[in-house]
């Protein structure tokens, strides 16, 4: 497996500087970097830190956020998911990971369901030809995102499938699947390929494999067997320093 490391969780308690934290992960022996939001931080910077280092960068989070469950806010998103990309083809990644947004009050969810089915058909065409890719995420809404819409693997990989484009994926979060009381094996039966970045994190706390409870080794065992091939994106909050925390991950999950 290869692992990135989600700089806007990791080595935050050991520097602010953005770019030093590329320079730690690589220092930690990770395979690739990660971050969300790309218009707060120094870009110049990130590009020469990753041409430093070697490392690729994993995915970017598509900007800005959304409420991709809304029509009247498509326009809106999809005006900088063209910066975005711009921003994913000059950093070399080639996943953007989008957020459908909250459920909102009043209307239907097959309603919303049809909004990000619309949402991220008319995505794939802006990506068309880049070779870049927009993961659409599901979240718990237990702990983290309560209101959020996409709580369902199942429904994320059905709206993927309903767009069906090569521009437009999922993101398998096994944190939040398994918050949510999900199976890997279940959610995922048959469509492990429709998937474009993995982040794992463990439960309770959030926190490094390792620290929980999950069964999160076993789950990314099944999925490589399944053929996934991606990235593991690291993304938890260290209980103490963010690179002893890499190292445990990694021994954890092999």
């Amino acid at each position: 497996m290869r692992y990135s490391a989600c700089i806007d969780m990791l080595f935050v308690p050991e520097t602010a500087d953005v770019a030093e934290r590329i320079r730690l992960a690589k220092a930690s022996g990770m395979d690739a970097v990660e971050f969300w939001l790309w218009s707060n931080k120094d870009l110049n910077a990130i590009e020469d830190a990753l041409g430093e280092t070697g490392l690729p960068l994993a995915g970017i989070v598509a900007e800005p956020f959304a409420e991709l469950t809304r029509t009247s806010e498509h326009d809106r998103f999809l005006d900088g998911l063209a910066q975005s990309l711009a921003v994913a083809q000059r950093l070399g990644t080639t996943v953007m990971i989008a957020q459908a947004g909250p459920e909102l009050a009043g209307i239907e969810r097959a309603q919303q369901h049809d909004a990000l089915v619309e949402a991220m058909a008319r995505s794939a065409d802006v990506l068309k030809g880049s070779g870049v890719r927009l993961a659409l995420e599901p979240l718990n809404t237990l702990i983290d995102h309560k209101g959020y819409y996409l709580h369902s693997t199942v429904e994320g990989l059905d709206i993927v499938d309903a767009v069906d484009r090569p521009e437009i994926a999922l993101l398998y979060d096994l944190y939040h699947s398994m918050v949510m009381g999900e199976d890997t094996a279940t959610v995922l039966a048959g469509r492990v390929d429709r998937i474009a970045h993995i982040h794992v994190a463990d439960h309770l706390g959030r926190n490094e494999p390792g620290s929980g409870e999950l069964p999160l080794k076993a789950s990314l065992d099944w999925l490589v067997a399944q053929g996934y091939g991606g990235f593991v994106g690291l993304e938890f909050v260290p209980t103490g320093a963010s690179g002893e925390a890499l190292v445990q991950a990694k021994r954890v999950l092999g």
